[in-house]
């Protein structure tokens, strides 16, 4: 369905978390953290971040909460709740990493406007997700199946509406795609 092999798997991680300088040591909130499978290896090479993953589901979070025990990642802070509506002041983070959660927001403006929100200025905004009209099979698999089981919610962005959106939010960006996944980094 999405079309990834190595190589391109390895350009995504790669675009999706550019924003992540090594030896960060700073606030890094990442939402949805999912299972933390993508992170957690990354996060455990970051041990002066000060690190809160959240996602709404509890399942989820237990699942990443025992993979960063398991890897004895020991500075993340692990919360449940709602990208619609973050528990933290304003300007808290200085990165927000977002994987694979914004086509899966039931509320997508609310969830850009806390991500903006809650990241400092000069702060980093990176991350990936689903866009639609960039692989037709990955396209009729959303419509057919990921919308119907409620794993994805539209309205859903396009290459074009991304761009357009991340532009009139922040000062950098970089963004492009690999397949059917929109990667970005922005700077506030």
């Amino acid at each position: 369905m999405w079309g990834f092999d190595e190589e391109s798997t390895a350009r995504w991680m790669q675009c999706a978390m550019s924003g992540i300088p090594e030896n960060f040591s700073g606030k890094l909130l990442e939402i949805p953290v999912g299972t933390g499978v993508l992170t957690m290896p990354l996060y455990k090479s970051l041990p002066l971040a000060d690190i809160t993953c959240m996602d709404y589901s509890a399942e989820m979070m237990r699942n990443a909460s025992y993979r960063a025990e398991a890897m004895a990642v020991s500075n993340i802070n692990f919360l449940q709740g709602d990208v619609g509506n973050l528990p933290f002041p304003d300007e808290t983070f200085d990165i927000v990493l977002s994987l694979n959660g914004f086509h899966a927001f039931p509320d997508k403006e609310s969830a850009y406007h806390e991500t903006y929100r809650v990241l400092k200025k000069g702060g980093i905004f990176c991350g990936c997700f689903y866009i639609q009209g960039q692989m037709k099979r990955t396209d009729f698999a959303v419509k057919h199946l990921l919308v119907p089981n409620h794993s994805f919610t539209p309205p859903f962005e396009t290459r074009e509406s991304l761009r357009e959106r991340l532009n009139s939010m922040y000062r950098r960006v970089k963004m492009g795609n690999v397949l059917a996944e929109g990667v970005f980094c922005c700077q506030k």
